[in-house]
């Protein structure tokens, strides 16, 4: 479904992503994990069309570069790392402008279905009660839950997320993934998330792409990518005992 092949990236001089490429099929949710600096946000940003890069990218065989901004709305739906409400919008009016790609214009009634996704992707994040809310008095965990609220809105089959967990408290946490999850069980979706714990990314993703200092150290089924030994090369310690000694802090 989404194709990266020779994906690089530049900051002014310095590389930071460096031929990289992936294939996200159907069905499918990768896991992008690795230490910070590693390139995660900028190979999300790539494939959302935010990052300036070199290579190809396609999302069912067609370059991105040609496809309208408002056409690839409407089969990827993409989550940044962090979002900072400006204007006192109302929730729903957040997570209204998700539909926005599918309309024909800016008024709501020509979205056919609009109203009924937004009310799903309301109550999908917890949110049905908020939805009257000022955006300005909300928290990051409530802001970040409102985003996502709206790229559900989006309908997208293609969801591309950048640390969607972020700010969440772990009630939300363990709500969200297992709601992407739900999420990816309909035909014809996919899933690529930036995850910094790697927890998260052992229990909700099937493939992996392990990345270090701009490049892929392994990638493909989540459990070969996810070794101890490649985990040590790329964070410079056992990742496995450290997981071990924290969890058994936790006695009953």
């Amino acid at each position: 479904m989404l194709k990266a092949e020779h994906l690089s990236v530049r900051y002014g001089e310095k590389p930071v992503l460096r031929d990289l490429s992936l294939h996200l099929n159907e069905g499918e949710w990768w896991v992008v994990v690795g230490p910070n600096g590693a390139g995660k946000s900028t190979l999300a940003g790539a494939l959302g069309k935010t990052v300036p890069y070199t290579g190809r990218i396609t999302l069912e065989g067609r370059d991105i570069r040609e496809i309208p901004a408002r056409e690839y709305a409407r089969k990827a739906g993409i989550l940044s790392q962090t979002h900072t409400a400006v204007y006192g919008f109302t929730v729903e009016e957040v997570v209204s402008l998700g539909r926005y790609a599918r309309t024909a214009g800016f008024l709501r009634k020509s979205d056919t279905g609009g109203a009924e996704e937004i009310d799903t992707a309301l109550a999908l994040t917890g949110l049905t009660d908020m939805r009257g809310r000022n955006m300005l008095t909300l928290s990051g965990g409530e802001t970040q839950r409102v985003f996502l609220a709206q790229v559900f809105a989006q309908n997208p089959r293609v969801l591309i997320l950048d640390e969607p967990a972020n700010h969440l408290d772990l009630k939300y946490q363990q709500h969200i993934f297992s709601l992407i999850r739900e999420w990816l069980k309909a035909p014809g979706r996919a899933v690529l998330s930036v995850v910094h714990d790697l927890s998260l990314a052992g229990k909700y993703g099937t493939h992996a792409i392990l990345m270090d200092h701009g490049e892929s150290v392994s990638q493909g089924i989540i459990g070969e990518v996810m070794t101890p030994e490649n985990l040590r090369r790329v964070y410079g310690m056992d990742v496995y005992a450290w997981m071990r000694e924290m969890l058994s802090q936790w006695k009953e």
